[in-house]
């Protein structure tokens, strides 16, 4: 059996005609410095010749999948990547359904749930004992077992009634589905007071939203629909003085109930010139609709929107009959909004309390429902709630759930290819991550991990360090071995970190601040327990603690939407709290979370930057550019006149494989360069267009002299992304890489008073020696007359902290409190804090 993975000459992106051999069947850490090319190695060459290979074997045409730029790699097994990228973006879709534990829970509910009686008001005990659960079946085959079973009689009244089935505990189907919200458990309304000044006239602005030639077009339309309907309209009059008639005729239009309650005689008209008006809140509904609900706050509309919990099911999604549903006491929402360590204890407890009977029809559901959810809590999940939204979930989450199914799948000799999974993990639970991986590399698999985590590095077998820089400087292997070999290595940057990290750093004197705070007050919002805490200003910041601990319910439920609203005018409601002190201190909020950006494949770092526009105009300003009459706008590959229109400025075609995916292809007709050849004959200092989006910032860094475009370039090489292409799109970048590009974007901007920077945890992706840059610019932030509050578990830069405030004592309903604050150092002989048992240690291992 062949025992290493031969890799020879991988020349794919940055690498440089790398030769190497990876042991197999151990866990491996492939680590270096952001864009150094470990995902070019790892996911690029090793995952997508993995693929190739296997389809190949299977007799399968492969032309379609072209071979990674490397001259052979031997050994290989089949392979499963799980990547940092969260494509579940589905507003229905939970922790429950993706892990498929709700519909087990389902099961248990249609089988032992106890319901009342619509006509008598009584209990209506289960009766399951005479219809046994065959677990073989899929998800499909329960379903249309549980559709042909029989009703049952009240045996109190002896009213007929459905007998309960899985459908009824779906809010993606109509039997369980809230009939208000669909199952969404939130409702879109249209904030009227947003929309209208009542104070003025239609033909004055009286409605927000309509520019000045519409004013007077639906002026006429009005009275047109006045003269039909016989009711009266005053152009020129106060909204705020307009009857029933005339105000439900503008806000909802002549086809609406509310409208046609007024005059249920009278048939509509036919066209718009004779007063066939839709309402503008009807008009507003619609057009969200058909962005297929999904609530964004970048539209130009979006300020006249209310998103808030369903009235009617409050937020639960279910409709009331499949609420009213128990087992033991507790509705199928009430346990759906367990912790899982929580519904583990419980399932636990209602197995014990099962007769005989019961317990031998329902024990294969209940053990494989209690195996999935250990194996949840294994990978440090353990403060997840079943009906927490999954596109809430952060992408080391994501990766953390789907590490868990690999692990109840029993594979052996597989490949597995994982990026980054400890993103967003307490140092608390790296514990239990690496024992997970250590989990499936004993079953016979070799596991490959790209990670920053020094303890996950540690506990590896085996480490490969890529560097020794970004980019073009990167693409080399400068360590292979074990760890201690990875130190004795003079060209590895991890190698230096860890050997420096032992030295010992000189301690840092810490920030007092400018003696003003910033207090959320009695905060309660999800797991909050009441929590008032003060953040020094002048500072930086560092909230911490484990995973699911409140930490973002504070920040970005509370502090973020409060501070817009205070500040900047908008309707989104923060969570719950009593108030906030200290706005009188603060002149601007920047929040930058890790949301994607860019869903679009045109939209790239140069477009997303406003780099491209001055770019183009530098272009279009050179003398060759004057001589071919070339404008801006024909160094656009988004607009017709100097892109390709083969491929339309894309560089590259789609190609349809039917029951495959998508195959993305160089485009024949401009080689990839998505300009016309006119276009690419005009240069600057030697590169052409498609030269500067090909390029890295920081080999564009120096090509250009103008201030805005090296500005710009500056930052982005400041904030550690120099490596990325100008023209990649943004639609690839991780949540870290998205954050980072967010946080550039917003210091290019001039300065604005004391601004206040929250930032979720902007290490994610980051070499520790790319840490350490980044605490220089957050502290310059700081050193400018700003205030920077950062979630993060990144023990370096909790260690730079000026102030630290620490969440837990555990996730989900067990957080939810301040367990410690005050410098590192006071956090750090805290008892009782899980932060602060790492943070001494770090501390005492980086003064030494």
């Amino acid at each position: 059996m062949t025992e290493y993975i031969e890799i020879r000459g991988a020349r794919e992106h940055n690498l440089k005609n790398i030769s190497l051999r990876i042991p197999k069947r151990k866990l491996i850490v492939l680590t270096g410095l952001s864009g150094s090319g470990k995902s070019s190695l790892a996911m690029d060459t090793l995952q997508k010749e993995c693929q190739r290979q296997y389809m190949e074997s299977m007799g399968m045409v492969t032309d379609f999948i072209s071979k990674p730029r490397v001259d052979s790699i031997r050994g290989l097994s089949p392979s499963i990547s799980v990547s940092q990228h969260r494509s579940n973006r589905n507003p229905r879709s939970t922790v429950g359904t993706v892990t498929e534990i709700y519909t087990y829970l389902r099961v248990l509910y249609a089988k032992l749930g106890v319901r009342v009686c619509p006509s008598c008001g009584k209990t209506v005990p289960a009766d399951f004992e005479s219809d046994p659960v065959i677990m073989d079946m899929d998800q499909e085959e329960l379903e249309e077992q549980n559709s042909k079973t029989p009703g049952v009689k009240c045996p109190h009244c002896k009213t007929q009634m459905p007998k309960l089935k899985m459908a009824h505990f779906s809010f993606n189907k109509p039997e369980g589905a809230c009939e208000a919200c669909t199952g969404l458990g939130m409702i879109t309304t249209v904030d009227i007071g947003q929309l209208l000044d009542e104070d003025k006239s239609i033909p004055e602005g009286g409605v927000l939203m309509w520019e000045n030639w519409v004013r007077d077009y639906y002026s006429d339309v009005l009275s047109a629909a006045a003269k039909h309907y016989g009711f009266a309209f005053e152009p020129n009059m106060p909204i705020r003085r307009f009857d029933a008639n005339t105000r439900d005729f503008l806000l909802y239009g002549a086809g609406s109930e509310e409208f046609k309650a007024h005059f249920p005689d009278i048939r509509p008209p036919k066209s718009v010139g004779k007063g066939n008006f839709e309402g503008i809140v009807t008009q507003l509904l619609r057009r969200h609709r058909e962005k297929d609900g999904e609530f964004q706050s970048s539209g130009k509309t979006d300020r006249y929107f209310i998103q808030q919990t369903c009235p009617h099911c409050k937020g639960t999604r279910l409709r009331q009959e499949s609420r009213q549903v128990t087992i033991h006491g507790l509705s199928i929402v009430e346990v759906a909004s367990y912790s899982l360590r929580k519904l583990l204890a419980w399932l636990e407890k209602m197995e014990e309390q099962l007769t005989e009977a019961g317990r031998l029809i329902l024990e294969p559901i209940l053990n494989d429902l209690a195996e999935r959810i250990r194996r949840q809590i294994h990978v440090g999940l353990d403060y997840l709630t079943l009906d927490r939204q999954a596109n809430s979930l952060s992408g080391g989450e994501a990766q953390r759930l789907r590490l868990a199914s690999l692990l109840g799948s029993g594979l052996t000799g597989v490949l597995y290819v994982l990026d980054e999974p400890t993103t967003g993990l307490h140092p608390r639970d790296t514990g239990k991550l690496v024992s997970v991986l250590k989990q499936l590399r004993d079953l016979g698999n070799t596991v490959l991990v790209i990670e920053h985590d020094t303890e996950v590095m540690r506990a590896a077998d085996h480490i490969i360090d890529i560097g020794p820089g970004s980019g073009k400087h990167g693409g080399t292997v400068v360590g292979s071995g074990t760890l201690d070999q990875l130190k004795a290595s003079p060209e590895s940057v991890t190698g230096r970190f860890l050997r420096e990290e032992e030295q010992g750093r000189p301690e840092r004197q810490r920030r007092t601040g400018n003696q003003e705070r910033i207090t959320i007050r009695n905060a309660s919002a999800h797991n909050l327990k009441n929590m008032t805490v003060a953040f020094p200003l002048g500072c930086l910041i560092t909230v911490t603690g484990v995973s699911g601990s409140g930490k973002s319910t504070l920040l970005f439920d509370i502090l973020e939407p409060a501070a817009r609203a205070r500040l900047h005018g908008t309707n989104v409601m923060p969570g719950k709290h009593e108030r906030i002190d200290g706005w009188e201190h603060i002149d601007k909020i920047i929040a930058v979370d890790q949301s994607p950006i860019g869903r679009i494949s045109r939209s790239n770092i140069a477009t997303y930057t406003d780099l491209f526009t001055p770019i183009r105009s530098l272009f279009a300003s050179l003398p060759e550019a004057r001589k071919k009459k070339l404008s801006s706008k024909h160094f656009s590959f988004n607009t017709p006149g100097g892109r390709c229109e083969k491929c339309q400025g894309m560089g590259t075609l789609q190609l349809e494989m039917h029951f495959l995916p998508d195959v993305e292809v160089r485009c024949p007709a401009c080689r990839g360069k998505r300009f016309t050849d006119e276009v690419l004959e005009v240069k600057y200092n030697g590169y052409s267009i498609s030269d500067v989006l090909d390029g890295t910032v920081r080999e564009n860094a120096p090509v250009f002299v103008e201030p805005e475009i090296a500005g710009k370039l500056k930052l982005l090489c400041e904030v550690g992304l120099d490596y990325l292409q100008l023209g990649q799109p943004t639609s690839t970048l991780s949540g870290g890489e998205a954050q980072r590009i967010k946080l550039a974007k917003e210091l290019g901007k001039k300065n604005q008073g004391h601004t206040l920077y929250l930032l979720d945890e902007p290490t994610t992706g980051l070499h520790p020696w790319d840490v350490r840059q980044l605490c220089s610019l957050l502290n310059r932030l700081v050193d400018a007359g700003n205030t920077v509050i950062v979630i993060e578990h990144n023990l370096d830069l909790i260690a730079e902290s000026d102030w630290v405030a620490d969440f837990g004592p555990e996730g989900g309903e067990e957080g939810g409190r301040l367990i410690a604050q005050g410098t590192p150092e006071e956090v750090a002989a805290t008892k009782g804090s899980h932060t602060g048992t790492y943070l001494a240690a770090h501390l005492s291992r980086a003064r030494k």
